[in-house]
């Protein structure tokens, strides 16, 4: 920072920018975590930039300096290429790099009387316009390239990144990639969920899973006659240091915890007295399902390598025991209509449901489980006496925020194992704080609640990348808005609505959600971090939009930028790995249940869905 510091410092001095500096107009909030917009104007040209700012300050002169960097790597670059430009294409070509940069910066701020305004007006009008977006190291500029030539320089002596920022149909596409939509046709009150998935890294770390398994009488016993009731899954999985832990739980966590469910409702079936399952037992047996699928990743592996003694061996079995993931899945048993909603780690589940007023409420079905959790914090020290730093600055030894995830290994492993397995093999160097490991468990803590298919409940899951971005509140009357929308678009259409939307619309405008009271329990929940990153002020009518026909992909769009499409197409412009400082990996499932058609399957929603010929039904 301190180099930077000078960097800006000396170009600040330089001629051609001290005017501009002295002058310039800068409107930002209190904080340094601002979203400002500012006008830069000259008689030869008028570029438009807006600040986004990260976690990390940035002098205000280098707010001139990364100007500069726009001016000098895109904007004059077109100055040689575009036939309509006033300079010559062969002078301009001809000139060297430097050469050009000093001309761009004097074109763009002097206020030589050469060039008559007018004249400025009538070229730029001439001259096709795009978005730009420059990437500093605490802060996004975005700005408007003159020409329709390609960028001839993407990173400029400062180590700013200069791209070309995507249109809102670029945006749009790019949000709905991975989009899918399957409507349920069970009978059995789920009639649809939504998912969508965003990268932040390369390759997301994020994965997501779902499964209906359809259970026969003489597994699962049911009190309404049927021959069989559906056991139906869906799993988000928030990866972190990698993206292998995740994956492992997309193919078999499902699988584990349906083998326990398994076992224990045969259990009920040879006890007389029973018939169905104890509460506990079922809670048990998915926690049960998690903590053998984490024995396995972590210690399993472990004596295969010893046994084995191959690096090749210790490469693929040790990669999802190293990086981590937390865990979130629900399981909704047709028979009884309760869900259960089992987290570890830090992704969470909220429930939405139509309250007396027709509005809806936010109820969370999950807690945060992160070393900022006082419960965790408090569970952590009580395991670990005599260890002040078991948590540190809300981090688990100072290290890892979440206080529970699969994978980890050198949080669980024995000191002993740790350094042999480094010496032997390889492996991730463990905290100096390590003393009476494990520190980390992957047992979740699991919640039941009675859902409600006649009210038209849903239940929105996301890793944490969206909770950063908005609160409980919003996201369900965002899916709220969006419900009211869907059904408002059939009426207007001249057809009739579905039933179950039909039954959830409302004239309500804004969002149609009860807001919490500031006595609303808030315990484990975390503010949404980003908007104060980003300086959102905006009211929610000012925010918020309808265009998607998936309702997760509605959810993503509204949490990066809603109607401010520069916000929204900057923060998707954005490669890996600069991405990850203004949001993560984002996994969104939205659940619906309801009494719609009963047509005993699983279909693509196409009108919601990427076309992709790999999407098979969960069935």
């Amino acid at each position: 920072m301190r180099r930077v510091a000078v960097q800006a410092f000396r170009s600040a001095r330089r001629p051609s920018l001290r005017k501009f500096v002295r002058n310039r107009n800068i409107t930002l909030a209190p904080s340094g975590h601002a979203l400002g917009l500012r006008s830069i104007s000259s008689r030869r040209e008028r570029v438009a930039t807006t600040l986004l700012t990260s976690s990390m300050h940035i002098r205000g002169f280098s707010v001139a300096l990364v100007s500069a960097a726009v001016a000098s790597g895109a904007f004059y670059a077109y100055r040689g290429t575009n036939p309509n430009s006033s300079t010559s294409t062969s002078t301009s070509t001809s000139l060297s790099t430097e050469q050009s940069r000093s001309l761009s910066a004097s074109n763009v701020y002097s206020n030589s009387p050469q060039a008559s305004p007018s004249s400025a007006t009538a070229e730029q009008a001439s001259e096709s316009t795009r978005r730009a977006l420059v990437v500093g190291q605490g802060s996004l500029y975005t700005g408007t390239i003159t020409g329709d030539g390609p960028l001839s320089k993407e990173t400029d002596d400062y180590g700013r990144k200069v791209l070309e920022m995507l249109t809102p149909e670029q945006a749009t596409q790019k949000l709905r990639k991975n989009e899918e939509s399957w409507l349920v046709g069970r009978g059995k009150g789920v009639v649809r969920y939504d998912v969508v998935q965003i990268p932040s890294n390369d390759p997301i770390e994020d994965d997501h899973a779902e499964k209906i398994i359809e259970v026969p009488q003489g597994v699962a016993a049911t009190n309404d006659g049927s021959l069989a009731s559906d056991w139906m899954f869906w799993g988000v999985f928030d990866g972190h240091s990698g993206w292998v832990t995740s994956a492992k739980l997309r193919q078999t966590l499902i699988s584990f915890v349906a083998r326990e469910l398994d076992s224990t409702y045969k259990n009920a079936l040879a006890d007389p007295s029973l018939i169905f399952p104890t509460a506990e037992a079922i809670d048990m047996a998915i926690k049960t399902g998690f903590l053998r699928l984490d024995h396995e990743i972590v210690h399993e592996s472990v004596t295969k390598v010893q046994k084995a003694q191959s690096k090749l061996v210790a490469a693929e079995l040790l990669a999802p025991a190293l990086s981590g993931s937390c865990a979130l899945l629900s399981f909704y048993d047709s028979r009884s209509k309760l869900l259960r909603v089992a987290c570890t780690g830090d992704s969470r589940a909220v429930l939405g449901r139509r309250g007396p007023s027709g509005k809806w409420t936010a109820t969370p079905l999950s807690v945060d489980q992160t070393g900022a959790n006082a419960a965790e914090a408090e569970r952590l020290r009580n395991e670990h006496p005599g260890e002040p730093n078991v948590v540190k600055n809300g981090r688990v030894l100072g290290g890892l925020e979440p206080a529970r995830a699969f994978g980890d290994a050198v949080y669980k492993w024995s000191i002993k194992t740790n350094e042999e397995l480094k010496r032997s093999y390889f492996g991730r160097t463990g905290s100096a704080q390590l003393r009476t490991p494990p520190y980390v468990t992957a047992e979740p803590v699991v919640t039941t609640t009675k859902v409600e298919p006649e009210k038209g409940d849903f239940v929105v899951m996301a890793t944490d990348g969206l909770w950063e971005m908005l609160t409980n509140e919003e996201v369900v009357g965002l899916v709220g808005q969006w419900l009211e929308a869907q059904a408002d678009g059939k009426r207007g259409q001249g057809g009739r609505s579905d039933s179950w939307l039909k039954s959830w619309f409302s004239a309500q405008k804004g969002l149609p959600v009860e807001q919490a009271g500031p006595d609303g329990d808030k315990s484990g929940q975390r503010a949404p971090i980003r908007q104060q990153q980003w300086g959102i002020k905006a009211t929610q009518n000012d925010r918020f939009v309808v265009e998607d026909k998936n309702a997760a992909t509605h959810l993503v769009r509204n949490a990066l930028g809603g109607k401010d499409q520069d916000q929204l197409s900057a923060l998707l412009t954005l490669p890996s790995p600069y991405s990850r400082r203004y949001r993560d990996d984002l996994t969104v499932e939205v659940i619906f249940f309801g009494e719609g058609n009963t047509t005993g399957n699983v279909t693509l929603n196409q009108e919601a869905s990427a076309s992709s010929p790999d999407m098979k039904a969960k069935l």
